[in-house]
């Protein structure tokens, strides 16, 4: 009985990441600034531009933790409908929009997901170079890789600042495929 519950506790540790290496990374989400920063062992060790929540979809402030991972998670609010010839006809919809005959809702695609709080997380997407999601804290997919494969569920995240004067921040970044804005070692 021992053996099989000391066995879980280690099955546990490697799906859940090791409590020691949540609470030694944090993650600093400054919406002021429009950046995340990775904290390890005292360190900053990576620093990405995000596009948090636009006005009237901010991104919640304080403290929280991960409790959720999804590597290719799909929105349940928010897509696109998609007409019966594969164009968009609607990119800000939700799952009750208006679908033409032969055409489909499709959710938004979330990848590296890192939930914290309920239906708000940091994952890739595009980055207009202003507040812009409906909540989510969405940064370039490389980065959110990197993120992603470093944060545990229980990775302490904290959320500062505020976007209450903020205008535009930078040029726009594209969402390109994985190996594009990363120079360097993981």
């Amino acid at each position: 009985m021992k053996t099989a519950f000391n066995g879980l506790i280690a099955l546990s540790a490697l799906l859940l990441g090791s409590p020691v290496t949540a609470s030694a990374t944090r993650v600093i989400i400054n919406l002021s600034d429009q950046r995340v920063s990775l904290v390890q062992q005292g360190r900053i060790t990576l620093v990405s531009p995000i596009a948090s929540g636009k006005p009237g979809w901010s991104t919640p402030r304080g403290n929280f933790s991960i409790f959720n991972k999804d590597i290719d998670h799909r929105s349940r609010s928010f897509g696109s409908v998609v007409d019966a010839y594969g164009r968009v006809v609607n990119s800000n919809a939700t799952p009750g929009s208006h679908v033409p005959r032969g055409g489909h809702y499709q959710p938004a695609p979330m990848p590296y997901f890192m939930e914290f709080s309920p239906e708000v997380g940091m994952h890739a997407g595009y980055l207009p170079g202003y507040p812009a999601s409906h909540g989510c804290v969405r940064m370039p997919r490389d980065l959110a890789l990197l993120f992603f494969e470093r944060v545990q569920i229980g990775t302490r995240v904290t959320v500062v600042g505020s976007t209450d004067h903020l205008a535009r921040v930078r040029r726009a970044l594209p969402v390109l495929p994985t190996g594009s804005y990363v120079v360097g070692k993981r």
